[in-house]
C-alpha cells in the first residue's frame, strides 16, 4: 500500500561650488554626506553599504564642512589621487576610509593629521617594520550585538574572533611606537579581553562550525545523531536488499528527502511507507519504510536537541561579546584608523615626499619639487616644479602654447593644496609652505550645459561670477583659460578685470591663458606675475619646466611653419599682427632663448656636480675596498703569528721534557761516568731551550712584539688587532605575530623556514590559529607545509580552507591553546 503525507558636525566652513553651469545649478552640497553620483567613471563610487556604515568606517573629519565643493574636487581629479593613496591600504575598510578624505580648513588639524603621517612614514624606514592587520567589516556584527536578544551566527562569531586577535595584534604594534611615531602610538586603545578570543576559538571551527567539545550537552547530543543515523542507514540498506528490485528505482539507494532517510521506489510499486516526494518526471516516489519511521523520528529529535545545543553556544559566546561590545567597537575603530594612517604614510614614503608646514591662509605658498601625483603613477618621467605666492606677489598668469602643460600644472598646485588640507603628504619637496585656505575654486576644462542652453563661454562667465562674488584673501582659485570662449578683446578684457579684482583683495590666483593682452597687464598690475613652461625653439616641443617671472610665447606661426604652412602666408599674417605684438613676441624670443642658455648652463653644471659626485662615491668605494683588503691581510698575518707561538711553544716544550729527563737521570746516577753523561744530556737540553727561545726572540722582534722572559717562562705580548664594526641586524621582513603568512613565491626550503617562523610568533603571541597561503601550483608547497605542520606539536589539527576562503591553495593550523 502507498501512503502520501505532508512533511514538510564640527568647523562652519562654507562650502563652494564653482563650474561652468548656470547659478542655479552650483548650490553647495549637503554634508555629512553628499551625492556622488556626479562623479566621472574614473572616480571609485562609495557603495551605498558604505553610506550605511559611514558613521563607523569613515574618518572622523569626513562629515566636516569641505572648503571645496564635489565640482572643484572633480575638475582636479582628487578622488583619482585620493585612490592611489588607499591603494597602500592593507584591508578594504582601511582603503575605503581613505577615499572618504575631504579637505578642512583647520590649520590645527591639518598640521597634526601631517605630523602624524611624516613621523610613521620614518618610521617605516626603521628596522622594525610596522604594518596592521587586516581587518574584517564587522559593521553588521556590531549592530546584531548592539540588539538585545540577538545571536549571532557560527561564521560571524568566528570573523569576530579572526578580528578580535588583529586587533589585539595591532595595539602590540601601535605600543612599539611610542618613541617613534607617538602620535600614530596615541591611536592605540585596549583591546577586548583576551578571553573572548579564546573562548570563540575553543567553540568554533575558523570557518564558524561548532566543536563537539564546545559543551557536553552539544557532545551528547551529536553522539546519539552519529550512533542513530547509522542504525537508521543500516536498517534501511537491510530493507532495500529485501525489498523486490522491480520496485525499486534503477540504481536506487539510500537518500534523502526533505530530511528524511528514504528509497527511491517505482510510482505505483505497493511498498509500506510515506512518501516524502517526487522526482521531477513524476515516476519514482521516494519512500520511507514504515520500519524505519520510529529511527527517523528519533533522529529528528536528537537533531533538534543538537540544533539547541548549537544555539545554546552561540547565545552564550554572543552575550559574552555583547558584554565586550564598547571594547570591540573602539578597538576596530583603532585598527581602521592605523590602516588609514599607515595608507597615508607608506604613500608618502613611497613617492618621497617630505611633510610641508601649513599655517592658516593668508600665507605665504611655496612650493617645492612639486609633482603631479597622477602623473607619478604613469611610466613616463615627471619634472618637478618650483612655485610661489609670497611677499607682494599673490597671482600668477601662465601664458605659452597648447600642450605645454599649463593645465597639468594648474591641476597640481590645487591636487597638493586638497591632498594637505586632506591629511595627505602631497608630493611636495623639502622647504614647502601651504596656506591653508578657507575655500578652494577651480573653473577647469569644458563645462558647457546643452540641457541649460549654456555655451562654454556662458559657464565660463557664471564660475567667474561666483569667483568674484565669494572668493577673499583665505582663499585659492585656479582658472583655465581665463576670457577664452568669446571674442579675444572683449575676453581679454573681462579677465583683466577679474583678474585686478582680485588682487585687490588679495586672493590667491593662478590662471593660464594665451590671450598675449594678460601677458601685459601681469607685467604692471600689482601683485600679478607672468609665469611659464619652457618650450624648446629648435624642436617646439614642450619641456614642462615651469619658470616663474617669464611670459611665455604662443608659438603658433613657428608651430605652422614647421607643419609646412606657405611662407607667403605666414609673411601676411605676421605683416598683420600689431606692431606693439611683434616687439613683444620678439623680446620674449629673446627672453626665451636667453632663459634656455641659462638653463643649458645650469644643466650642465649640474651634470659636472653630479660626476664628481660618483667620482667621490667611487673614491669612497675604493678607500672601503682598501680598508676590507687591510683587515684581510692583518687577520691573515695574525693566523701566521699564532701558529709561529705555537711552533715556538713546541720547540720549548720539546727541550723541557729533554731536560727533565737529564736530570732525572743524573739524579739516579750510581757513577761517575753516568752522571757525567746525564750531565752532558741536561747541557744539550739547556741549550737547545736557550736556541728556542733566542728564534723566538728574534721572530717576534721582526713582528714588532715585546718579549717578557721570568724563569723558565716565557710571554709574548702584541698590539691587540683591529675589530670589525658590529653589524645591525637585519630588519624583519613582516611583523611579528600575524594571523597569516604567505609563502607564494618562495621556493620549498625558503618556505618552511618562513613558516617555522610564523609558528613561532604565532605561539609566542598566543594566536589561536595561523593561516598559510601557498596556492595551488604543483602541490608542492602545499605538501611541504603538510609536513611541517604534522611533525608540529604546537599544532593541533590543520586542514585545507573552505573553497570561498581559498580552498586547496590556503591551509588553515589550528595552534594549541
Amino acid at each position: 500500500m502507498t501512503e502520501a503525507r505532508g512533511t514538510n558636525d564640527q568647523e562652519g566652513v562654507q562650502v563652494t561650488t564653482v563650474a561652468r553651469t548656470p547659478s542655479s545649478l552650483v548650490a553647495p552640497p549637503v554634508f555629512p554626506l553628499p551625492d556622488h553620483s556626479d562623479r566621472s567613471a574614473a572616480a571609485p563610487a562609495f557603495s551605498p553599504k558604505e553610506a550605511r556604515d559611514s558613521d563607523l568606517a569613515q574618518p572622523t573629519d569626513s562629515a566636516a564642512a569641505s572648503p571645496a565643493s564635489f565640482g572643484t574636487l572633480d575638475q582636479l581629479e582628487f578622488a583619482r589621487a585620493l585612490d592611489l593613496v588607499a591603494q597602500r591600504a592593507v584591508s578594504e575598510l582601511g582603503a575605503a576610509r581613505v577615499r572618504r578624505r575631504l579637505p578642512r580648513a583647520d590649520a590645527a588639524w591639518v598640521s597634526e593629521e601631517l605630523a602624524a603621517v611624516a613621523e610613521l612614514s620614518v618610521a617605516l624606514e626603521g628596522d622594525e617594520a610596522f604594518r596592521p592587520e587586516p581587518i574584517a567589516d564587522l559593521s553588521a556584527t556590531l549592530a546584531a550585538l548592539a540588539t538585545p536578544g540577538s545571536v549571532l551566527e557560527g561564521p560571524q562569531l568566528a570573523e569576530l574572533g579572526a578580528a578580535l586577535a588583529a586587533m589585539r595584534a595591532v595595539a602590540r604594534r601601535l605600543t612599539g611606537l611610542k618613541d617613534r611615531a607617538p602620535r600614530a602610538a596615541a591611536l592605540w586603545v585596549e583591546p577586548p579581553p583576551v578571553e573572548l578570543e579564546r573562548a570563540i576559538a575553543k567553540a568554533l571551527d575558523p570557518d564558524g562550525q561548532v566543536r563537539d567539545e564546545a559543551s557536553s550537552e552539544l557532545a551528547r547530543a551529536r553522539n546519539r545523531v552519529r550512533q542513530t543515523r547509522a542504525q537508521l542507514v543500516r536498517l534501511l540498506e537491510d530493507i532495500l536488499a529485501r525489498w523486490d528490485p522491480g520496485s525499486l528505482a534503477p540504481g536506487a539507494a539510500v537518500t534523502m528527502r526533505e530530511g528524511r532517510y528514504v528509497i527511491p521506489a517505482r510510482r505505483g510499486a505497493r511498498l509500506a511507507g510515506i512518501v516524502h516526494g517526487a522526482s521531477a518526471s513524476g515516476t519514482t516516489l521516494f519512500v520511507e519504510p514504515e520500519a524505519a519511521v520510529p529511527l527517523g523520528n528519533a533522529l529528528r529529535e536528537h537533531q533538534a536537541d543538537e540544533a539547541r545545543a548549537v544555539l545554546a553556544v552561540l547565545r552564550q559566546l554572543t552575550e559574552q561579546a555583547r558584554q565586550a561590545l564598547p571594547s570591540i567597537r573602539a578597538a576596530w575603530q583603532m585598527c581602521l584608523a592605523a590602516d588609514d594612517l599607515y595608507a597615508r604614510a607608506r604613500y608618502a614614503l613611497d613617492v618621497g615626499a617630505q611633510a610641508p608646514e601649513v599655517a592658516p591662509a593668508p600665507a605665504p605658498m611655496a612650493i617645492r619639487q612639486g609633482r603631479h601625483p597622477l602623473l607619478l603613477a604613469g611610466s613616463g618621467e615627471v619634472v618637478p616644479f618650483d612655485l610661489t605666492l609670497e611677499g607682494s606677489t599673490i597671482g600668477l598668469v601662465i601664458s605659452g602654447p597648447n600642450t605645454g602643460g599649463k593645465t597639468v600644472l594648474l591641476k597640481a598646485v590645487g591636487l597638493i593644496a586638497a591632498l594637505a588640507q586632506a591629511g595627505v603628504i602631497p608630493p611636495v619637496g623639502r622647504g614647502t609652505r601651504l596656506p591653508v585656505f578657507r575655500r578652494l575654486f577651480a573653473d577647469i576644462g569644458d563645462h558647457q550645459s546643452i540641457a541649460a542652453s549654456l555655451s562654454t563661454f556662458s559657464a565660463h562667465v557664471s564660475a567667474l561670477r561666483e569667483i568674484v562674488a565669494q572668493a577673499d584673501a583665505a582663499s585659492l582659485v585656479l582658472v583655465d583659460e581665463i576670457g577664452d570662449g568669446t571674442d579675444p578683446q572683449e575676453g581679454a578684457a573681462l579677465a583683466q578685470a577679474v583678474l585686478q579684482a582680485l588682487a585687490r583683495r588679495a586672493v590667491r590666483t593662478i590662471v593660464t591663458t594665451h590671450l598675449a593682452q594678460l601677458k601685459e597687464v601681469a607685467s604692471r598690475t600689482a601683485g600679478l606675475e607672468n609665469a611659464s613652461l619652457a618650450f624648446d625653439q629648435v624642436s617646439l616641443a614642450p619641456t614642462y619646466r615651469f619658470l616663474q617671472g617669464v611670459p611665455g610665447r604662443s608659438y603658433g606661426l613657428a608651430v605652422a611653419r614647421r607643419l609646412g604652412l606657405s611662407e607667403e602666408v605666414l609673411a601676411a599674417a605676421e605683416s598683420a599682427l600689431p606692431e606693439a605684438a611683434r616687439a613683444l613676441e620678439a623680446v620674449l624670443a629673446d627672453l626665451e632663448a636667453k632663459t634656455q642658455a641659462a638653463a643649458r648652463g645650469q644643466q650642465e653644471l649640474e651634470a659636472r656636480e653630479a660626476a664628481l659626485m660618483r667620482r667621490e662615491r667611487e673614491f669612497e668605494a675604493r678607500a672601503a675596498q682598501l680598508t676590507g683588503r687591510e683587515r684581510a691581510w692583518a687577520e691573515e698575518e695574525r693566523q701566521r703569528e699564532r701558529q709561529a707561538r705555537e711552533q715556538a711553544r713546541a720547540l720549548l716544550l720539546d727541550a723541557r721534557r729533554r731536560v727533565e729527563e737529564a736530570l732525572g737521570l743524573a739524579r739516579a746516577a750510581v757513577s761517575e761516568a753516568t752522571a757525567k753523561a746525564a750531565r752532558r744530556l741536561v747541557e744539550e737540553g739547556v741549550r737547545q731551550e736557550a736556541e728556542a727561545l733566542k728564534k723566538l726572540v728574534a721572530g717576534t722582534h721582526e713582528k714588532g712584539w715585546r718579549v717578557r722572559l721570568s724563569g723558565s717562562q716565557a710571554s709574548a705580548t702584541a698590539p691587540p688587532p683591529l675589530s670589525p664594526a658590529p653589524r645591525r641586524p637585519p630588519s624583519p621582513a613582516a611583523p611579528a605575530g600575524s594571523t597569516e603568512v604567505d609563502l607564494r613565491g618562495l621556493s620549498v626550503e625558503e618556505a618552511t623556514a618562513a613558516l617555522t617562523r610564523a609558528l613561532d610568533a604565532a605561539v609566542v603571541e598566543d594566536l589561536p590559529f595561523l593561516r598559510i597561503i601557498h596556492g595551488k601550483g604543483t602541490g608542492a608547497l602545499r605538501e611541504a607545509v603538510r609536513e611541517v605542520l604534522a611533525g608540529d606539536r604546537r599544532v593541533a589539527a590543520f586542514r585545507l580552507a573552505p573553497p570561498p576562503q581559498g580552498g586547496s591553495g590556503v591551509t588553515i593550523a589550528d595552534l594549541v591553546p
